[in-house]
């Protein structure tokens, strides 16, 4: 069975499913349905290898992870990377609005904490969008001065 006919099985076995919870098991509202343009970009995300922030020595911290759950007919991610001693991080938690071949948009919150500097704190909630350019094996955050002036480079490897 090819990528895409396994995809879009799974994704009739959501649907089936999803009418049959109420909605008093629902704890929070629904988000909306990914918009899935490319299915070999949607199954690099879910199998993603993980999250950088380049103010985390590579060498002394490990990437990060980032888990990818199809649900509802959403694309939800929760990921992070910290540093050995546990202070320094980045983390995004949220859900992907769009996939197309070389990029998506996130909706969620990325944080930015105790790097490259200790104190340092960014945090915001938006839609974000993440690329993939010159044939890297990731894709970056394309808004990079959006907290204090610092060019923060946030990769999600595949």
């Amino acid at each position: 069975m090819g990528l895409l006919a396994k995809w879009l099985a799974a994704f009739a076995g959501v649907m089936i499913f999803a009418g049959s919870s109420s909605a008093a098991e629902t704890s929070s509202p629904p988000l909306d349905p990914t918009k899935i343009e490319d299915w070999e970009a949607f199954d690099r995300i879910v199998n993603n290898r993980g999250i950088t922030v380049q103010w985390l020595d590579f060498d002394a911290t490990p990437r990060g992870t980032v888990n990818a759950v199809f649900e509802n007919r959403t694309l939800s991610l929760q990921g992070e990377q910290r540093s050995k001693d546990g202070k320094a991080r980045v983390t995004l938690s949220g859900a992907i609005v769009r996939v197309s071949a070389n990029e998506f948009i996130f909706r969620g919150n990325i944080i930015i904490a105790d790097t490259p500097d200790e104190g340092r704190w960014c945090s915001q909630s938006k839609d974000w969008r993440f690329a993939i350019t010159q044939n890297r094996k990731y894709w970056r955050l394309r808004e990079f001065e959006w907290c204090d002036g610092l060019t923060d480079y946030i990769d999600i490897y595949f």
